[in-house]
């Protein structure tokens, strides 16, 4: 980020305003990048910031080039930030076919929530959807969304899943993701397109997140599962930057990052600590197994840098907003899940 960051968040228009805010690398990277940028699954909840992001770094960088943003539903308020909005359904083929081709594109869309109740759904969003993208985009750069939970639960011992780690999805939401992997592979493998999918775990801002998760927990009084004892979180708008600055490292075959924080936390400890800062005594359940869904990002680091937010900004943002009264997404990650069932 370009400016110093507050000491909290005040408010909806500050979140949105440091979620969107470009890094100068970024900027400097817009000014040489070829071509035009799509953002598919615009309207999620990485998409409107890392469509802002984007817009904003085109801005500073005085360089012309149009920013897309894709979604099934109305994104006005992305037109307002100046990006050219299409609506499309990603399942219909001919729908995709009538997409602008255009040299970079990041892709989002993913179906998580319900997946266990919804399983066919889970498979063609994950799945079918992705195939049609990357069947229309051959001859682009493409950063593909995917997940650390393609990768086994992690001993806390291990460091973490590298990108060398084989895959071992458990439940069907994290198999149909490394089937989203796949259908980029199939073009990607042929040379017929440049990708690198990015397996995130876990984004965090104000609203939602483990952070959040754990501190509402706190606010509450609810027990806090200690099962899943430790995790990596990575500030929303480091997503969004990092994102962006990914397509240059696009390749064929695809290349893997792990996106993440460089620290594995202790829940028990961040509790302790939410306690600390909004004066009350967590309440815990269980004891640690000593796994979970833990990401190495030791090369999206050498590549990126470290994350502009750190762990102890996000915790102490966290607080704030809660004891604020600040909206939540109502989204719970499930982090503590280590059956895959979502």
């Amino acid at each position: 980020m370009t400016h110093t960051l507050p000491e909290k968040i005040a408010g909806q228009e500050q979140l949105d305003e440091l979620q969107s805010r470009p890094s100068q690398r970024l900027i400097e990277m817009m000014q040489t990048l070829d071509g035009d940028v799509m953002v598919i699954g615009a309207t999620g909840k990485v998409g409107p910031h890392l469509v802002r992001m984007a817009c904003r770094a085109v801005q500073a960088s005085g360089v012309s080039r149009r920013v897309y943003a894709v979604a099934r539903s109305d994104m006005a308020d992305l037109e307002q930030a100046g990006a050219t909005t299409i609506r499309c359904d990603l399942l219909d083929p001919e729908a995709v076919a009538r997409l602008p081709l255009v040299r970079n594109v990041i892709f989002l869309v993913g179906f998580k929530f319900g997946a266990e109740s919804a399983k066919s759904m889970t498979w063609a969003v994950n799945v079918i959807a992705p195939y049609h993208v990357a069947r229309h985009f051959q001859g682009s750069r493409i950063v593909a969304y995917s997940t650390g939970c393609v990768y086994p639960v992690m001993s806390i011992r291990s460091g973490g899943a590298t990108e060398d780690t084989p895959p071992e999805p458990v439940g069907e939401y994290a198999q149909s993701c490394l089937g989203r992997e796949r259908m980029f592979d199939v073009f990607a493998d042929r040379g017929q397109e440049e990708v690198v999918h990015l397996r995130l775990n876990y984004a965090v801002e104000c609203r939602y997140g483990v952070l959040y998760d754990v501190a509402s927990k706190v606010m509450a009084g609810t027990p806090i599962d200690l099962t899943t004892g430790y995790a990596n979180v990575i500030w929303q708008g480091d997503v969004c930057n990092q994102s962006l600055l990914a397509l240059p490292v696009a390749s064929a075959p695809a290349t893997i990052l792990n996106v993440t924080g460089p620290e594995m936390f202790s829940i028990r400890q961040v509790a302790l600590e939410f306690g600390r800062l909004m004066k009350r005594t967590p309440v815990f359940s269980g004891e640690e197994n000593g796994f979970g869904y833990l990401n190495n990002s030791t090369r999206a680091t050498g590549l990126f840098g470290y994350p502009q937010v750190p762990l102890a900004t996000l915790i102490r943002w966290t607080a704030a907003w809660i004891l604020d009264g600040g909206a939540s997404l109502g989204k719970p990650t499930h982090f503590e899940t280590q059956d895959g069932k979502y």
